[in-house]
């Protein structure tokens, strides 16, 4: 028992160790060292190309991917990677592959076009194409704000960025053969040219972008006209024949030219960019004097208006006083008469109206009824007259008839009603419809009866004469009894002329012998 209660030695307690870690293997290295090149390659990839970016196109014509390159100013900026069309399937979209370091050459304005050969106005481009096939164009834009999703031009800009000069915009009804590219003349030199045009929101006319190049554009102020130069400008006056063109160019394409009046004293400043113009038909309505207070009238013709339409002119004794501003028909159902009421727009400064000062409207009302009425009480009537005999157009023209029934003008009329009366060529026609009905009522088959027997008589008359000519050619003929009593009574007559001479000359040397007789013979 006392060995049991032996203390026992200490036993040592035992933990548990981990096993020693070896240091990496070589076979690992290689590994390790292939996937950090990998990733080293794959960023600096993806660092080297740049961003990618989408463009919209209305079609895929000239474009193919991997191929077709991204130019600016002639330098390959990106390239086409992929095709495909759009969810709708209405446009082309393709994503490019920028070059490095071309982020900030995506902005917000940036533009991109396809470039292929065009003719456009007085420009041809893309020429080169032909051979190199089609690539994009880039404009850079001025924009803070970047951008990947870009939508094509339909057409490239006319203008390039950078090009000192400004743009204005230019209102017209007829664009007539205007087109983008069309050149700009100031003074017969080309400074500019049409940058693009479109319908405004109503379609009733256009508004066109202009570029003129600096320093051209500081020529241009609030005053300055613009008008359509294209063809020959071709005028008949008293001077005589005026021919005007602003060049060759013009004439084969068209073209837009401006000028500023010199006849004022007053120098205004340039005009801003994107100043608003009005663009005429030509340089003659361009330099005419607006309207100033233009008043409304209403005249009325019961014959053919055929040529007169709106914005022909009005005159007075051949001086422009306003123009045609509508031209309707109306029938009255009571009398079944037709007729056609022209509304006119008249000038009062140009009926003599003179305004003085800052004259009321009360004031300017009343000065310009006592012209009408006085130009009326003289016998002022409008008619309808022929301006242009080879293309048919008229006019209203007012004259002085002192012979017109006397009327007066109803100013309670809206609007006020000016007298008429007919046109010449109604009157030439009157006249001509009554030169017409007289021939018409002429007996042609009895004159035609009796044509025929004076030509029977005549006939018979020139038969008879037949015969007495052949009896005159026999009687006259040298074998003829009568030829030969003409020939003895001619014998006879000229011995009897030369006794007569022979007695002549003998009473000349001896008159006495008239008295005395001849000497020797027996008394």
């Amino acid at each position: 028992m006392a060995d049991e209660r032996t203390t026992l030695p200490t036993v040592p307690q035992s933990r548990g160790l981990s096993p020693r870690r070896t240091r990496l293997s070589v076979v690992w290295i290689i590994p390790i060292v292939a996937a950090a090149l990998g990733v080293w390659v794959a960023v600096t990839r993806i660092l080297s190309e740049g961003p990618e970016i989408t463009i919209t196109f209305a079609s895929a014509e000239g474009l193919e991917a991997g191929k077709t390159k991204i130019s600016y100013k002639g330098v390959d900026v990106g390239t086409i990677t992929k095709i495909r069309l759009s969810e709708d399937h209405m446009r082309v979209i393709a994503t490019a592959q920028m070059a490095p370091k071309t982020e900030d050459f995506l902005t917000d304005d940036t533009q991109f076009w396809v470039v292929r050969p065009r003719i456009s106005g007085a420009t041809v481009t893309g020429l080169s194409t032909l051979i190199s096939g089609s690539y994009i164009g880039m404009e850079i834009g001025n924009a803070k704000t970047s951008k990947r999703e870009f939508i094509a031009l339909e057409t490239p800009p006319v203008v390039s960025e950078g090009v000192p000069g400004r743009f204005f915009v230019l209102q017209t009804s007829n664009l007539g053969s205007l087109d983008i590219g069309t050149p700009l003349f100031f003074r017969h030199l080309q400074v500019g040219q049409i940058a693009s045009y479109r319908l405004d929101k109503g379609g009733r006319s256009f508004v066109m972008r202009v570029f003129v190049k600096a320093p051209y554009d500081q020529y241009v102020n609030p005053n300055t006209r613009f008008w359509q130069a294209s063809g020959i400008d071709v005028q008949l006056s008293a001077s005589g024949l005026t021919v005007r063109t602003e060049s060759l160019l013009s004439i084969l394409i068209g073209g837009v030219a401006f000028e500023t009046p010199t006849d004022t004293t007053e120098v205004l400043p340039p005009a801003d960019a994107e100043a608003v113009f009005t663009l005429y038909s030509s340089r003659a309505e361009a330099y005419e004097p607006p309207p100033k207070h233009p008043q409304t009238y209403q005249v009325i013709f019961k014959e053919s208006v055929r040529g007169l339409l709106p914005g022909a002119p009005v005159e007075l004794r051949g001086i422009k006083i306003g123009q045609v501003t509508d031209v309707r028909a109306q029938i009255d159902l009571k009398t079944a008469q037709f007729s056609v009421p022209v509304t006119i727009e008249l000038d009062p400064q140009r009926l003599g109206v003179e305004v003085i000062g800052q004259p009321s409207p009360a004031e300017l009302e009343a000065a310009r009824r006592r012209t009408i009425d006085s130009l009326v009480a003289h016998g002022v009537r409008g008619q309808l007259r022929t301006g242009n005999l080879l293309t048919g157009a008229a006019l209203v023209a007012f004259d002085f008839f002192p012979g017109a029934k006397p009327v007066s003008v109803d100013w309670s009329q809206k609007p006020v009603q000016l007298p008429t009366i007919p046109g010449d060529l109604q009157t030439t026609e009157r006249k001509v419809e009554d030169i017409v009905d007289k021939i018409d009522q002429m007996p042609f088959a009895a004159i035609g009866d009796e044509v025929k027997n004076a030509l029977g008589q005549l006939n018979l008359t020139l038969v008879s004469a037949r015969g007495t000519l052949n009896t005159a050619d026999s009687m006259i003929s040298p074998d003829s009894p009568q030829t030969q009593e003409v020939s003895s009574t001619l014998m006879e007559i000229s011995r009897m002329a030369r006794s007569l001479r022979v007695l002549a000359d003998y009473l000349e040397q001896h008159p006495e012998a008239l008295i005395r007789g001849k000497q020797g013979e027996p008394k």
